[in-house]
């Protein structure tokens, strides 16, 4: 599925909604340690929209790292579409951009993801893969969100799929989404 006009939107309207309703007094404050980012959040849940489109999940269990994982849908690969489940660990090595509002971290990441699909061509099929995710975060200061952009190097290893096709398939997956802090 690909990112649309009226999905972005409402992402906006839902990180402007959730913003508003946020009390400024719950905000936590986070040490400065130069341009090394250090998360106030714990765990955070919310949606993606890309590849894949459903849930996220973000847990900070230390200063600069974090485990993440998702799972929704995937519609749109050589005609293949079905469920897809990823996890993954985060480092948060520098925040690029830092201002009283927001922190602007650089994570990067190791993981794993299972792909259960239905294909035009062959029929089911299913595939574990490695996934590499690269991303950015707008950390808000002042409300328990963030917002996100991904892109993953996905390496996956398809299961008794076709007979004429490749055991082995790179792929790059992209998504953009918002999570709410509930910790």
């Amino acid at each position: 599925m690909s990112l649309t006009n009226k999905g972005f939107a409402m992402l906006c309207a839902a990180a402007l909604a959730l913003t508003a309703a946020s009390d400024p007094a719950d905000a936590r404050p986070r040490p400065k340690k130069g341009k090394k980012f250090v998360a106030n959040k714990g765990l955070g849940l919310g949606i993606m929209l890309g590849a894949p489109t459903g849930f996220s999940g973000k847990y900070y269990y230390a200063s600069d790292k974090a485990f993440d994982f998702g799972v929704g849908a995937i519609g749109y690969y050589r005609g293949r579409d079905g469920l897809h489940l990823h996890f993954d660990h985060l480092w948060h090595p520098v925040s690029l951009a830092s201002s009283p509002a927001f922190e602007m971290p650089l994570y990067l990441g190791i993981g794993a993801r299972f792909w259960d699909f239905d294909d035009r061509d062959f029929g089911n099929g299913s595939a574990i893969g490695l996934r590499g995710p690269i991303g950015i975060a707008f950390d808000l200061n002042n409300s328990p969100l963030d917002i996100f952009f991904e892109l993953a190097l996905v390496l996956d290893f398809y299961a008794d799929y076709c007979d004429n096709c490749d055991d082995i398939d790179v792929d790059v997956n992209g998504a953009i989404g918002l999570r709410y802090y509930i910790d």
